[in-house]
């Protein structure tokens, strides 16, 4: 495994914590200014980090015990660019979870690995 593997991978784990732990700040933090994704909950297109904020807070306000898992990462690493893919699961309540399969683009700016894109969807 590559070193730009590992430190994605650490760093995917690290957003599954923060959310988990609703440290908004450091959700963020990964993401590149220019960020544009798809949410598995809305179909408009979220763009900006200040939609990705609202879009965060909406989901750690629906229920105070949910929970962010995300399995099976792989990551694809194309120089300065990378791909991670992962099925993530949410629960919000005990007996009540969403599945589905997301993925994150990412690209190395000035040493730093960014998320430039983000598209989860739901299992069905």
């Amino acid at each position: 495994m590559s070193k730009a593997q590992r430190e994605i991978l650490r760093l995917e784990r690290q957003q599954e914590r923060d959310f988990n732990g609703r440290r908004l700040a450091a959700c963020l933090r990964p993401f590149a200014s220019g960020f544009v994704g798809f949410s598995s909950t809305r179909h408009d297109r979220i763009a900006g980090l200040a939609a990705l904020k609202k879009t965060f807070l909406y989901y750690i306000r629906q229920s105070p015990r949910m929970r962010y898992r995300i399995a099976q990462l792989r990551v694809q690493v194309f120089g300065d660019a990378a791909v991670a893919t992962f099925y993530w699961t949410v629960q919000l309540e005990p007996g009540w979870q969403v599945r589905g399969r997301g993925t994150h683009v990412w690209i190395r700016q000035r040493g730093q690995w960014r998320i430039v894109h983000e598209h989860f969807s739901r299992a069905h």
